[in-house]
C-alpha cells in the first residue's frame, strides 16, 4: 500500500501542474477581465455563456470518460479497442453537434438574449464539441499513467489562451494608439468581450492538433456489442453529470431569465465565484489521480482504508485553503476591480459549497465501483431541484445571495444522501469524528476572524495569520507529526499505521 500511496501522491502532484498551477494561471485572467472590460455586465456575458458551455460539455461526453476507465481496467488487453470505440462514439456526436450549431446558432442566440452576437454562440459551440472529443484522448493519457504528457498539453492550451487574451485585450488597444495601421485590418476596438471567445477558440483548435498522436493510438474497429456495454454503463453518468454541472452553473444560466439587470449582477457574482475556484482546482487535481487509482485499487483488501484516509486528508487541506481565502480576503480582493467588491461577502458560502462538492466526489466511489451510477444521478437531481427552486423563487428579490445559499443547501443535501446510501451498499469507515472536529475548528477560527477589525490593516492580517497557524499547529500535532515524517511519506505512513491498528 505504501508504494501505491506514493504513486497516488506523485501523480496528484503532476496533475496538479495542469490543474492547480495551470488553472491558477488561467484564474489570473479574472483580474484582466474585470479591469479591462467596460462594465460588470460584460463579465456577466462571459459568466453566462461559459455556464452554458460547461453543461453542454457534460452532455457531449455523456459519461464516456469514466466508462472508458471502467472497461479498460476490466479488460486491459483490449484497451486500445475500447479506446477506439469510445472515440468513435464521442467523435460522431461531437461532429453532429457542430453541424447543429452551424445551422441554428442565430435562433439559439435569440433565445439566450444575444440576438446581435450570434457568433459568440457559434464559436463556443465548436469549442465545446472539440473539448468533448478531446476528453477521451486525455482520459487515455491518464489510463496510460502519462501525467507529464497530460499536464503538458493542458498547459499548452492555458498558455495559448492567456497569451491571446493579453494580445487582444492589452496589446491591441495599445497598438491602436501608437500604430493603428498595423492591426486595423483585423482588430475591432469595439468588439471587447468577443475576443475572449476568439482566444478560447484558437487555443482549443491548436491543442486538438497536438492531441493527434494520442488519438492515433486507438484501435478503430467498430464493435457494436462493446460500445453498447460501455454506453449502458455510462449513460446514467450523463444524468449524473448534467445534474452535477447544472448544480454549478444553473444559477448563471437562469439569471438572464429572472432579472432585468441580470448581466450586471451576474458579472459581480461570477467574478467573486472565480476567486473561490482555488478549492475546485485542488479537487480536480485530486480527482485526476484518484479516479484511476480507485478502479485499479478496488480488488485490494485494504482499499477501503485507503479511501477513508484519502477523504480525511482531502478535508484537512480543503479547510486550510478555505481559511487562507477568508483570512486574506482584504488582499485577494485586489484581484478584481473595486466595482465588484460589493459581492465579496458571499465568498465563504461559495467556498464551503465547493468543499461539499469535493466530499461528494470522494463519496461517489461507492456507486461507481458497485455499478449503481443511477444513485449518483438521483442525488444530483435532488440537489438540482433545491438549487432550481432557490433561484426561481428568490433571485428576483435577493439576487446572487439566493444563488449562493441555494447552491450551499443543494450540495449539502447531495453530500449527505451519498454518504447515507454509500454506508448501505459499500460501507467505508470514514473518520467522521476527525473530519467534524477539523470543520468545527476551521469555522470557529473564521468566526473569530470576523471580529478582528482594528484601524491597522497590517495588524489585522497578522492576527488572522495567527488563527491560520493555530489550525496548522493542530493538524501537525494530530496528523502530520513533522518530527517523525518527511515529505510524501506522511500520508503513506499514516495509512500504514491505520491499517495496523485496524488489524
Amino acid at each position: 500500500m505504501a508504494k501505491e500511496m506514493k504513486s497516488l501522491a506523485k501523480d496528484t502532484a503532476i496533475y496538479g501542474v495542469s490543474s492547480i498551477v495551470g488553472k491558477f494561471l488561467n484564474w489570473l485572467l479574472v483580474p484582466l477581465y474585470t479591469y479591462k472590460l467596460a462594465q460588470p455586465s460584460d463579465y456577466g456575458i462571459v459568466t453566462n455563456l461559459f455556464g452554458w458551455t460547461a453543461i453542454m460539455l457534460v452532455v457531449l461526453t455523456y459519461g464516456m470518460e469514466t466508462g472508458f476507465f471502467r472497461f479498460a481496467n476490466k479488460d486491459p488487453q483490449n484497451h486500445r479497442k475500447i479506446y477506439g470505440n469510445t472515440m468513435i462514439s464521442v467523435g460522431s456526436t461531437s461532429l453532429l453537434f457542430i453541424v447543429f450549431i452551424v445551422l441554428f446558432h442565430q435562433p439559439i442566440a435569440n433565445f439566450l438574449h444575444y440576438p446581435n452576437q450570434s457568433e459568440f454562440v457559434l464559436m463556443l459551440g465548436i469549442i465545446v464539441a472539440m473539448d468533448a472529443f478531446a476528453s477521451i484522448p486525455f482520459a487515455y493519457l491518464r489510463f496510460q499513467k502519462r501525467p507529464i504528457m497530460f499536464a503538458g498539453l493542458k498547459l499548452l492550451y492555458i498558455a495559448l489562451n492567456i497569451a491571446l487574451n493579453l494580445f487582444f485585450l492589452i496589446a491591441c488597444p495599445w497598438l491602436m494608439k501608437v500604430a493603428p495601421n498595423s492591426i486595423s485590418w483585423f482588430y475591432n476596438p469595439n468588439y471587447g468581450v468577443g475576443y475572449i471567445f476568439i482566444s478560447n477558440f484558437i487555443a482549443t483548435a491548436i491543442q486538438s492538433l497536438f492531441l493527434l498522436p494520442a488519438i492515433l493510438q486507438g484501435k478503430f474497429e467498430f464493435d457494436r456489442a462493446l460500445l453498447k456495454q460501455i454506453l449502458n454503463y455510462s449513460y446514467p453518468l450523463l444524468f449524473l453529470g448534467i445534474a452535477g454541472i447544472a448544480n454549478q452553473t444553473l444559477d448563471k444560466i437562469l439569471f438572464p431569465f429572472l432579472r432585468s439587470d441580470a448581466f450586471h449582477q451576474l458579472g459581480i457574482y461570477g467574478a467573486v465565484g472565480k476567486i473561490a475556484v482555488i478549492i475546485m482546482m485542488f479537487t480536480q487535481a485530486f480527482r485526476y489521480a484518484y479516479e484511476p487509482f480507485v478502479f485499479a485499487k478496488n480488488k485490494d483488501k485494504d482499499s477501503k482504508a485507503s479511501y477513508s484516509m484519502a477523504m480525511t486528508y482531502y478535508v484537512i487541506f480543503a479547510l486550510f485553503i478555505f481559511l487562507g481565502m477568508v483570512m486574506y480576503v482584504d488582499i485577494i480582493k485586489y484581484l478584481i476591480e473595486s466595482k465588484y467588491w460589493v459581492g465579496l461577502d458571499i465568498l465563504p458560502i461559495i467556498l464551503f459549497s465547493y468543499i461539499f462538492q469535493g466530499i461528494f466526489f470522494n463519496l461517489s466511489i461507492w456507486y461507481k465501483l458497485t455499478d449503481k451510477n443511477h444513485y449518483g444521478a438521483w442525488f444530483s437531481f435532488a440537489g438540482t431541484v433545491i438549487i432550481l427552486l432557490g433561484n426561481v423563487l428568490f433571485v428576483l428579490k435577493y439576487s446572487y445571495w439566493a444563488s449562493v445559499w441555494a447552491s450551499f443547501a443543494g450540495f449539502f443535501v447531495i453530500m449527505v444522501l451519498s454518504y447515507i446510501f454509500g454506508q448501505k451498499y459499500m460501507p467505508i469507515n470514514y473518520n467522521l469524528k476527525k473530519i467534524g472536529s477539523y470543520t468545527l475548528l476551521a469555522l470557529a477560527l473564521f468566526v473569530v476572524s470576523l471580529f478582528i477589525k482594528t484601524p491597522y490593516e497590517v495588524l489585522n492580517l497578522s492576527l488572522k495569520t495567527v488563527l491560520i497557524l493555530i489550525y496548522v499547529a493542530v493538524v501537525v500535532k494530530k496528523d502530520l507529526p513533522l518530527k517523525e515524517l518527511r515529505g510524501s511519506d506522511i500520508l503513506v505512513r499514516h495509512i500504514s499505521k491505520a491499517n495496523k491498528e485496524k488489524q
